[in-house]
């Protein structure tokens, strides 16, 4: 698989949070940075630098390179420490979230995906991992389980259909989140929801059916 085939591991986080994020991000290349990303960014500074240190007896690899062929996945772990169990050195992946623990689940899956990867390039288990976030100042844990390995493996797969469509899906405005999207002036939610609900109540007035 060529390495422009391969899907970053973070387009998976950014699908879950919103489908026109991802293509906005993976397909058109457009990025911008706000107070919430930039936040992030300073967070990740010190597991942004390849380091390896032993202490306790565990050993700590930060902004270790990950892949898989077979899941097509490319990205970096921030921190990934290799807890000895028995005769085997099993990965236990963290990564560095800026905020608080989510309801929806993008985070986890992007931290089962770096397990999958992890699996995949050393042939062991990868049981658990760690999500650390900014404002609680703790790690949370997560149990790799099947329910959260299937849903990985199905935004994947929903991701991989994305990007070789190269389509955009169209916006559709929700505030809590949108007005904290770092692309909301590039993106434009209220002004194409805005249009979308006038062409089609110009459809209705019109008799025709939708395109």
């Amino acid at each position: 698989m060529d390495d422009e085939e391969l899907i970053p591991i973070s387009a998976l986080q950014h699908y879950l949070y919103c489908p026109r994020q991802c293509a906005l991000i993976h397909v058109e290349r457009l990025w911008a940075e706000n107070v919430h990303t930039a936040a992030g960014r300073l967070m990740h500074q010190r597991s942004d630098k390849p380091l390896s240190e032993k202490r306790r007896g565990v050993h700590t690899a930060t902004a270790l390179v990950l892949g898989s062929e077979k899941l097509g996945l490319v990205g970096v772990a921030d921190v990934v420490e290799f807890h000895d169990v028995g005769d085997q050195r099993r990965p236990f992946p963290i990564e560095y979230k800026r905020g608080r623990p989510k309801a929806h689940r993008a985070d986890e899956v992007q931290l089962c995906a770096q397990a999958l990867c992890l699996e995949d390039m050393l042939g062991v288990e990868v049981p658990q991992g760690a999500l650390f976030y900014g404002q609680t100042r703790r790690r949370a844990e997560v149990t790799f389980d099947s329910e959260l390995r299937a849903l990985t493996v199905t935004v994947i797969e929903q991701v991989c259909e994305q990007l070789r469509q190269r389509k955009t899906p169209s916006a559709t405005y929700l505030a809590a989140r949108c007005d904290s999207c770092s692309l909301l002036e590039l993106c434009r939610p209220q002004l194409q929801t805005r249009r979308d609900v006038d062409a089609w109540l110009q459809r209705e007035i019109d008799g025709e059916d939708p395109p």
